[in-house]
C-alpha cells in the first residue's frame, strides 16, 4: 500500500471518515490504520465506564451528544464490539431506518422499544437533533428528560448525557494551552516505533522517486519534528479564539490530510485554505502577510537574488528534510515560521522569531490564568489590579469619554447636549470577591468583573476584546470593521451610565466652566461654581 492510500483514511471523503459496524473478517491494511490512528479521549473512558455500570436488566439511558464530527459514532462503534450483550445501541439518531419515515419517527420507535424491554439503551445524538426531538417527537417521557437537560444541562437517575462540548479540545493549564487530542494525534501519526503508517513512509522512501511521492515523504516528515506539531496547535488555538472555530475530530483529521497531500510542500498547504473549515480560518494567520522591516528586508534581497552565504547554506540543508529550491520568498517565511523553535542547520530561520511572536496570545493566556487560579494572594492581587486600571479601566474611560478627552482621571461622560456635557465623577476597581468565586468554564473567554460605585459589573473577555481594549488604551478610535467586538463594551458602558445616573453628585461642564449639582438628602440640590 502506498502512503497516501494510507493516509487517506484521514480524509472527510474516505469512506472511513464516519465509523460503521464492518465484519471483522473481511479487514483490509485501511482498518488496520484507521485502528491504529484511534486516540482514546476522556469523553470516550467517561462513555464505557458508564456503560460498564449498566445492569443489562435495568432499563437506563445515555446520550452521547455533541456536533457533527465530534467522533460519537467512533466512540460508540468502539463500544458496540464490547458491550452489545449489555445494551442496545443507537449509533446515529440522524438516521432512520425506513426510507418512509424520519429520524424523529425512528427515535419514536427506538424509545418505545426500549420501554417495553429491560436492556439499557445509549444513543448518538446530535445537540440539534436533541431540540428538534424535544419539540417533535411523540413521546413525552423523553420530550420532557430532554427539554430540562437543554434548560438544566442536567441528566436524570435512569437517564445520562454526556456532551462533547463539557470536554474542550483545547486546555489553558499551569505551562500555557495545549490540545491533548491534536498533540496526541500527530505524535501518533508520525510515532517512530511500532507506527504502521512510518514503516509504509520508510518503504515508500526506498522504493519511491516519483516528485508527488518525495514531496508528500517530505511532508510527512516535516510533521514529525515535534515544533512542528507545536506551531500546528498553536495556528488551531489561534483559529478557536480569534475566530471562534470549533475542532471537531472529523474536521482535524481532513486537515492533516489536506497539509500532507495537499498541492505543494505542508508549510505551503498550511496556509492555502481550501474545503476544510480549519484550513479556511488558519489562512487568516499566514505569515506572509506580516510586514516589518527583517521580513521586508528578506523578501527584496531574496526575490533580487542578492549573495548571502548564510541562507544558502540553510537552503542546501533543506534537502536533508526532502525540500527542494522554493520558488516564492514567501514560501520562505511560512517555512520559518513552521520551523520555529526547532535546532536545524545554521537556525537561519531564528532571525526571524521575534517578528513571529504570539504575545497577544500569551497575555490573553497570562490573564486567563490569572482569573482561574485567583486565590486573593497580595502577588494575585497587585497582578489582577495591574491589568484591570492599565487595561480595562482604561478602555472603558477612554472609550466613553472619546467625544470627550480633555475630562479628568475619574470622571465619565453620561451625556452632551448644545455643547454642555454632563458628567459624573466614578470609582472603577477590579472586582476580588466577584473574581474569586468565578471560573472560567471554556478556554475561549473569561468573566471580567469591575466594582462601579459599590456596583458589581461584569463583561466576557475573549482574545478580541482583550486585543480591543488594549489598543483603546492605546490611542485607538474602534471602527466598523470592530462592531461584533465593541458591542460588548457598549453593553457594559451602559450599564455604567445606569450607576452613574444614580450618584448624588454630577458635573456639567461647558468650555472652561464646571458646575456642580449635588443631591442632598433627595431633598435639596446644592449647586456650585456658578
Amino acid at each position: 500500500m502506498r502512503l497516501k492510500e494510507a493516509l487517506s483514511v484521514l480524509s472527510k471523503s474516505s469512506p472511513y471518515a464516519v465509523s460503521t459496524e464492518r465484519d471483522s473478517k473481511n479487514k483490509n491494511q485501511l482498518d488496520v490504520v484507521k485502528e491504529y490512528l484511534y486516540i482514546k479521549m476522556p469523553i470516550a473512558i467517561d462513555v464505557e465506564k458508564k456503560i460498564s455500570s449498566f445492569s443489562s436488566n435495568k432499563p437506563e439511558v445515555l446520550f452521547l451528544c455533541g456536533s457533527s464530527g465530534d467522533g460519537k459514532s467512533e466512540i460508540l462503534t468502539d463500544c458496540k464490539k464490547r458491550f452489545s450483550n449489555r445494551a442496545h445501541f443507537h449509533l446515529d439518531a440522524t438516521h432512520s431506518f425506513d426510507p418512509r419515515e424520519n429520524a424523529i419517527q425512528t427515535l419514536d420507535k427506538v424509545f418505545d422499544e426500549f420501554e417495553s424491554g429491560t436492556m439499557p439503551l445509549i444513543v448518538g445524538i446530535n445537540t440539534g437533533m436533541l431540540g428538534n426531538y424535544a419539540e417533535e417527537g411523540s413521546n413525552e417521557k423523553f420530550k420532557d428528560v430532554i427539554k430540562n437537560y437543554l434548560s438544566n444541562n442536567m441528566s436524570t437517575e435512569d437517564v445520562t448525557f454526556i456532551n462533547f462540548e463539557d470536554y474542550p479540545k483545547f486546555f489553558i493549564g499551569e505551562g500555557g494551552y495545549t490540545s491533548e487530542f491534536a498533540q496526541k494525534l500527530l505524535q501518533k501519526l508520525t510515532e517512530n516505533d511500532d507506527n504502521i503508517i512510518r514503516q509504509i513512509f520508510d518503504k515508500e522512501k526506498l522504493e519511491q522517486t516519483s516528485q508527488a511521492s518525495k514531496r508528500l515523504q517530505a511532508n510527512y516528515e516535516i510533521l514529525s519534528i515535534p515544533e512542528v506539531q507545536k506551531n500546528i496547535i498553536v495556528l488551531l488555538f489561534k483559529a478557536r479564539l480569534i475566530r471562534d472555530q470549533f475542532l471537531t475530530a472529523r474536521a482535524l483529521l481532513d486537515f492533516i490530510f489536506m497539509l500532507l497531500a495537499g498541492p505543494g510542500y505542508l508549510f505551503d498547504n498550511l496556509f492555502s485554505g481550501g474545503d476544510n473549515e480549519l484550513a479556511n480560518k488558519v489562512i487568516e494567520f499566514d505569515p506572509a502577510h506580516l510586514r516589518t522591516k527583517k521580513i521586508d528586508r528578506f523578501i527584496l534581497a531574496n526575490d533580487l537574488h542578492l549573495p548571502d552565504q548564510e541562507f544558502s547554506e540553510f537552503k542546501e540543508c533543506l534537502k536533508i528534510l526532502g525540500v527542494e529550491s522554493l520558488e516564492s520568498s514567501l514560501s520562505y517565511l511560512r517555512l520559518f515560521y513552521i520551523i520555529k523553535g526547532y535546532e536545524f542547520s545554521n537556525n537561519y530561520h531564528s532571525k526571524f522569531k521575534h517578528d513571529f511572536n504570539e504575545t497577544l496570545i500569551e497575555k490573553y493566556v497570562r490573564v486567563y490564568q490569572l482569573h482561574r487560579d485567583f486565590n486573593g494572594s497580595l502577588e494575585h492581587k497587585k497582578q489582577i489590579k495591574l491589568f484591570y486600571n492599565n487595561t480595562i479601566r482604561s478602555a472603558i474611560r477612554k472609550y466613553n469619554n472619546r467625544n470627550a478627552p480633555n475630562l479628568d482621571k475619574n470622571h465619565y461622560l453620561i451625556s452632551e447636549l448644545n455643547g454642555f456635557q454632563l458628567v459624573s465623577k466614578l470609582d472603577v476597581k477590579a472586582d476580588l470577591k466577584s473574581i474569586s468565586n468565578s471560573s472560567p468554564k471554556s478556554s475561549a473567554s473569561f468573566t471580567a468583573f469591575i466594582n462601579v460605585q459599590e456596583h458589581s459589573l461584569e463583561i466576557p473577555v475573549n482574545i478580541n476584546l482583550l486585543h480591543l481594549m488594549e489598543r483603546i488604551s492605546d490611542g485607538y478610535r474602534p471602527n466598523k470593521h470592530d462592531k461584533n467586538t465593541v458591542v460588548l463594551l457598549d453593553e457594559l458602558i451602559d450599564e455604567i451610565a445606569q450607576v452613574a445616573n444614580q450618584v448624588s453628585t454630577l458635573h456639567i461642564i461647558k468650555g472652561g466652566k464646571n458646575f456642580t449639582i449635588k443631591n442632598v438628602d433627595n431633598e435639596d440640590f446644592e449647586v456650585s461654581g456658578l
